[in-house]
């Protein structure tokens, strides 16, 4: 199976999710700013790099559920850019589906570009790396908040949530979430 499906793979997993969550609680996140979002990617991030280092999880989700948890913060996050944090608060569950879709469409074009270049660099990374990449994202994304939205020379905090994304699916991929 190659990447794309593989991806895809993953990326219905997490959907299904999100949209049960969505008929379960609503979009109860549209009250979150971008910066608290942010937060939950890290807590995310860093306890995945915790049961790395520790090896046992004593709530019980491990990595897994984590990374699962990243990939949908960081759409929840690219959907909050595009609407405002000050917009609609309930949205219906078929509007967020489209446009869980469309964010996830835009960041698996940007994957495949990447990989292209890269040459699927991603494949002999472990996961650690992986944890740590998006960590790095994280740290940038606090920045460029702490400095209001403004970047001199970098890429903005868009495409830092889609290179989250793009790694969580990495990672869950390398776990076997999506079937070789």
């Amino acid at each position: 199976m190659d990447t794309v499906q593989q991806y895809n793979q993953v990326i219905s997993h997490c959907q299904e999710l999100f949209i049960k969550k969505t008929q379960d609680y609503g979009t109860a996140w549209r009250i979150m700013r971008l910066s608290s979002i942010t937060d939950q990617i890290f807590i995310k991030a860093q306890r995945i790099r915790t049961l790395e280092i520790k090896k046992v999880s004593k709530v019980g989700e491990g990595i897994l559920e984590e990374y699962i948890g990243i990939i949908n913060y960081c759409i929840m996050a690219m959907i909050q850019i595009e609407l405002g944090e000050e917009g609609e608060e309930n949205l219906e569950t078929a509007f967020v589906n489209e446009k869980y879709t469309e964010k996830v469409t835009e960041t698996r074009d940007l994957m495949i570009a990447k990989n292209h270049d890269y040459g699927e660099a991603w494949r002999d990374l472990r996961l650690s790396s992986l944890t740590d990449l998006i960590l790095v994202k994280i740290h940038r994304v606090k920045q460029i908040e702490d400095n209001n939205g403004v970047t001199i020379a970098s890429e903005g905090i868009k495409a830092n949530y889609q290179d989250m994304l793009n790694y969580a699916v990495f990672a869950l991929i390398k776990m076997g979430l999506a079937v070789r």
